[in-house]
């Protein structure tokens, strides 16, 4: 299957929320340039050959590419087409990985400096601290701040965990059958640096040029993730914030006011948020916003840092909710509310300097790989001297105000403001069930529920208009009786439709909808960020254990609606090695190379169970999913 061409403009919109929508008429109005347009002229001069994944750039023999046409049967070097393009995904899935991997080191080493008292934050969970202690054989003795040293210190060691001893948290967290299957194809990782390590290394020219090779390798790597970086950031996270349990929020753009101090942080690691939360509290801060005119202080999240806020923490005034995904971003900026706009890891635009002086806002980075042109405030993440930097963007933030109060930007904020409920998670679940899963196994069985759809998911322009797959998706899957648990910015585009708030039921299959009004919940659970892929696992774990069948037997499905970038690509190598059916849209750039495409496919449904899906239309991917759901309920008597 190639990846076809379709349009991000329909009907004359460009997202399927009213609120970007409304925005980007302001942003294409002030002539300010934008993604949406942006995407225009890059869709004219798209190069096929990248699309397929058959060209290269990696020495000086090239840039070659594969074409039949002139002969070109092999690069240079001899790489044939199916190599070529699996070692293009293999660097992408490197680079998701070593995201994942500094968001993990962040985590470890802040809980460190917590517990030595060099942070605002504190051990607010201390039930998953020692859970989490003896699940991994860490002495738990003295106090609670000794035992989180050690538990820092023990998963730091563990990133780098090596060959003949390989991380206990793969030992630990992965379902026994898996393990067996990933020693079996000798898949079964050693820590994660290590294998970005290897990755890396095997990328470089004349090293190795064998398809199936690099995808043993890319599933490793993704097996590495999860268990390496993905499960450990979040519960460290758990343990400083707290375990999210469910909980109304607000989303959406709407929730702006022109007439606060304003600062948004943006990225995927929330230290700075939560630290700029702590200093917000603080009565002097909020008295010294009122003296420059403003009513006070208000924190807001975008993206995934403020998807893992929104998870553990209740609206309060300065908590001020999730304005959206990574393509809401320039609209928010347009509203000439936004202060400050704090950046960290990934997911800033770097072309967003003209928003800054158009509409009077402050940028500043606050992580030490977040660097944006035209922006001079930069700041390297450092636990302890997050209460600094957190206090340093409270005094920019009222000093700006008064800028754009001077300069009078006029706001321009849109009138929509989502309810959602955020904050599932494995415990949450088990909570809501009465701590056993059988209730959810009950209703699986009975047909009430077919199954379970895990969408994570960035966003993108490639398969329409914003948010239009992955919103729809969600609304075939809950409509055939199919519970979609979501994350990433593809969670986002679903609590600000709407399909995160129980008043959705109605859209949900009779089954789901009986379900969902018995438990009061939504026919879409919110689990989070990206990074929760870690945490879906977990639940899909718990469910394969409690049935006694491996993950890859379950009523299960994956899908990554609109996809993005390398985060997702990993994330989908995990899927695969975990037996999970894998719908992907865009179709990715490996269609060059017809022995791989066989190979994800069809040939690794016969190895790990996985198998990877292609469908840019929402009714054709639900059903592929419910298919697959329903085969793997006749193959459990059920």
């Amino acid at each position: 299957m190639s990846r076809e061409a379709i349009s991000h403009r329909q009907d004359g919109r460009i997202s399927v929320h009213d609120s970007v929508q409304e925005m980007y008429e302001r942003i294409h109005a002030d002539g300010l340039s934008n993604v949406f347009d942006r995407y225009d002229p890059q869709a004219k001069i798209r190069c096929n050959f990248c699309v397929e994944g058959v060209s290269c750039q990696l020495c000086t023999g090239g840039p070659c590419r594969i074409s039949d046409k002139v002969g070109a049967t092999h690069g240079t070097c001899g790489i044939d087409r199916n190599a070529m393009a699996m070692r293009d995904m293999l660097l992408r899935n490197m680079m998701g990985t070593s995201t994942y991997t500094h968001h993990a080191y962040n985590a470890f080493r802040t809980l460190k400096s917590t517990a030595e008292g060099k942070t605002p934050f504190q051990i607010t969970d201390v039930d998953k601290l020692y859970w989490m202690c003896d699940k991994l054989g860490i002495d738990k003795s003295g106090s609670k701040e000794q035992a989180a040293i050690r538990l820092a210190d023990f998963l730091i060691t563990q990133l780098s965990s090596g060959y003949d001893e390989p991380p206990k948290l793969v030992e630990v967290f992965a379902p026994e059958p898996r393990k067996k299957k990933w020693r079996e194809l000798a898949i079964y990782p050693a820590g994660v640096m290590h294998e970005i390590k290897d990755s890396a290394a095997s990328c470089l020219t004349n090293v190795d040029g064998d398809h199936v090779s690099m995808a043993k390798k890319a599933l490793r790597l993704g097996i590495a993730t999860i268990y390496g970086s993905q499960i450990p950031l979040e519960m460290v996270q758990d343990i400083l914030f707290g375990t999210p349990t469910p909980h109304e929020v607000q989303v959406d753009l709407g929730i702006m006011d022109p007439d606060c101090v304003n600062i948004v942080f943006n990225g995927h690691e929330p230290w700075i948020g939560v630290a700029s939360i702590l200093a917000a509290r603080n009565p002097q801060n909020q008295e010294k916003a009122r003296q420059a005119g403003a009513k006070g202080i208000k924190i807001t999240g975008s993206i995934e840092c403020g998807q893992e806020v929104l998870q553990r923490f209740n609206m309060d005034g300065v908590f001020n909710g999730l304005t959206g995904n990574w393509l809401a971003i320039e609209p928010l900026l347009a509203t000439g509310t936004v202060d400050v706009f704090a950046m960290d890891e990934n997911c800033s635009p770097p072309y967003i300097a003209p928003y800054a002086k158009k509409y009077q806002i402050t940028l500043v980075s606050v992580n030490d790989l977040v660097r944006i042109p035209g922006v001079e405030k930069n700041f390297d993440y450092k636990p302890p001297e997050a209460g600094n930097i957190a206090q340093q963007l409270i005094d920019m933030g009222i000093e700006n105000f008064k800028k754009r109060k001077e300069r009078k930007i006029e706001p321009k904020v849109p009138n929509k403001v989502q309810k959602a409920i955020a904050g599932f998670s494995t415990e949450a679940v088990l909570k809501a069930l009465g701590g056993k899963l059988d209730p959810l196994l009950d209703v699986i069985k009975a047909g009430k529920i077919k199954g379970v759809a895990a969408l994570v998911n960035c966003t993108t322009l490639a398969t329409g208009p914003h948010d239009y797959m992955t919103v729809n998706v969600a609304k075939e899957l809950i409509k055939r009786d199919i519970l979609v648990i979501s994350g990433g910015c593809g969670n986002h585009a679903l609590e600000v439709a709407g399909l995160c708030n129980p008043d959705a039921v109605g859209l949900a299959g009779s089954g789901l909808q009986d379900v969902c009004r018995a438990l009061g919940m939504p026919p879409v659970l919110s689990f989070g960020t990206c990074t929760d892929t870690g945490r879906m696992s977990m639940l899909v774990t718990e469910i394969a254990n409690a049935l006694g069948v491996d993950t890859s037997d379950l009523p299960v499905a994956v899908t990554a609606p609109q996809y993005l970038e390398q985060k997702a690509t990993i994330d989908a190598l995990f899927a695969l090695a975990f037996g999970m059916y894998t719908h992907l849209a865009p179709t990715p750039p490996v269609t060059g190379g017809p022995e791989l495409v066989k190979l994800l496919t069809e040939d690794l449904e016969g190895l790990t169970g996985g198998k990877v899906a292609l469908a840019n239309n929402p009714e054709e991917a639900a059903r592929g999913m419910e298919a697959h759901i329903l085969k793997k309920r006749q193959a459990l008597g059920i």
